[in-house]
């Protein structure tokens, strides 16, 4: 068991690049990664739900974290999401993860089974990765996607396990963030995936937060954190509603796609999502160009 890294800051949940025929874009996540390496970010979550995780094949899986653990800056905290339906499957991708030396491993809930995901089913599968693992699991409950939430019961479970190190919780309900960290030991790292809640979310004792936003703001984010680590109630406030629009107008309504194109507007690479996924339209592009160009040049660095 490697030595567990302490979740802090703000990590980006890293889109997966892809050309315009569909196929992976690796040398753009090379240097969509070196750029990040320039900034205050934390480390990198690699095929999280803004990755388009269910839409990789597993090769294609394992050269995207292959390739961002090759990219990142030393000492970054190093994030794999390694969860799937199926037990077994889980813990093969999180062996995989482990043999390239990520420091976490984020399981999201299982959910095609969505009315058998009862307590109980939850706690077993992540305590049996947990077991089968050489690095720590992060749980992962997003709700909005999966229609399966980690309430704090089940949290409280699993915070007993000696390899389950802490959570993202991407609900964006404050209330069962506070009541999942009122139910578990103060050891037990959460870091919100939810951009409008970083704020009170770290109030509440949040380590700090997983986002899309940081994918194409970068700086802004990191900012809203050191304002809340400082204790800066005025910087913190000011920077938290600053990111509203662009968290719920961008990411909210438009979804990957929507990211996406806004990464391009930034200098990053965007790039086409992968079907099912639609492109946006022109009105969308128009909205989204809109909404970044209310943060320039106030907010962002160029």
């Amino acid at each position: 068991m490697s030595e567990t890294k302490k979740l802090h800051g703000i990590i980006p949940a890293l889109t997966t690049p892809f050309d315009a025929q569909g196929a992976l874009a690796l040398d753009c996540l090379r240097d969509n990664v070196a750029s990040y390496n320039r900034t205050g970010l934390s480390g990198y979550l690699a095929v999280g739900s803004t990755g388009e995780s269910v839409l990789l094949v597993r090769a294609e899986f394992e050269k995207v974290l292959a390739t961002v653990r090759e990219a990142a800056a030393p000492g970054r905290i190093l994030i794999a999401g390694t969860g799937v339906d199926s037990t077994s499957e889980t813990i093969s991708r999180t062996e995989f993860a482990a043999k390239l030396g990520y420091d976490f491993a984020l399981v999201c809930t299982p959910y095609f089974f969505k009315p058998y995901m009862k307590p109980d089913a939850l706690v077993e599968h992540y305590r049996r990765v947990a077991d089968a693992s050489r690095i720590p699991i992060l749980l992962y409950s997003v709700p909005g996607l999966t229609g399966v939430a980690i309430e704090a019961d089940v949290a409280a479970r699993l915070a007993a396990h000696p390899n389950i190190a802490g959570m993202k919780d991407s609900s964006g309900n404050v209330d069962r963030v506070g009541a999942i960290l009122a139910s578990v030991p103060a050891t037990f790292q959460l870091m919100t995936g939810a951009a409008s809640t970083v704020y009170p979310a770290m109030v509440l004792g949040a380590k700090g937060a997983i986002l899309a936003l940081a994918d194409l703001l970068p700086e802004v984010c990191v900012s809203l954190y050191q304002a809340i680590a400082a204790h800066d109630a005025k910087q913190s406030l000011e920077l938290q509603r600053g990111i509203l629009q662009a968290s719920g107008g961008i990411i909210g309504a438009m979804g990957i796609a929507g990211l996406k194109y806004a990464m391009d507007l930034r200098g990053y690479y965007g790039g086409p999502v992968r079907r099912p996924l639609l492109p946006l339209d022109e009105s969308q592009k128009k909205a989204v160009e809109s909404m970044i160009g209310a943060f320039s040049p106030a907010g962002i660095s160029s």
